[in-house]
């Protein structure tokens, strides 16, 4: 059985990151187990502070560096490529849904965010869903920049009923 993997694309600023912060908060209400991912498409980017225990790891050369605790843990590991998302989803474990900011290309089912401006920036073929606060010309379903409920209606009755075995993909 796969974990669906929605990517949530848009412009700059037009609201994927609350967007998916809503998508979380309403799964979570209905007993989901929820992973993201967020593609930074620019090299060099640091989560751990300078001066703590990890990052002198991380200094010091460590290729891998894990910080465990006893409610959760995090991993940072030099990379000789990119990987692809795929690859990412693969090291994701014990979850109903990978909700994505990001990764347009990776070709996976999109739920694109519009504020304003009529252009879409998702191929047709992975568009599945459009969150706007303007009406588009589009065959795929539209909902309200606000309607996370509907939203999640939408991903549970077309992904996660699938995911957990009530529907054939």
């Amino acid at each position: 059985m796969n974990t669906p993997i929605i990517s949530i694309v848009g412009k700059s600023g037009c609201g994927k990151t609350t967007l998916i912060e809503k998508l979380i908060r309403e799964l979570k209400k209905r007993g989901y187990h929820v992973a993201t991912v967020k593609h930074h498409s620019h090299p060099g980017f640091e989560i751990d502070h300078p001066g703590k225990d990890t990052w002198r790891h991380a200094q010091a050369g460590s290729d891998h560096v894990v910080i465990a605790a006893p409610d959760k843990i995090a991993s940072i590991r030099t990379l000789q490529k990119e990987l692809t998302l795929d690859e990412i989803a693969q090291g994701i474990q014990d979850v109903d849904i990978i909700l994505t900011e990001g990764f347009k290309r990776a070709g996976k089912p999109c739920l694109e965010v519009v504020r304003g401006d009529k252009d879409l920036i998702c191929n047709d073929d992975q568009l599945i869903a459009i969150a706007t606060d303007t009406p588009l010309q589009a065959s795929v379903p539209q909902f309200n920049l606000d309607d996370s409920l509907s939203i999640v209606n939408f991903l549970e009755t077309n992904y996660l009923s699938k995911s957990r075995g009530n529907l054939e993909f």
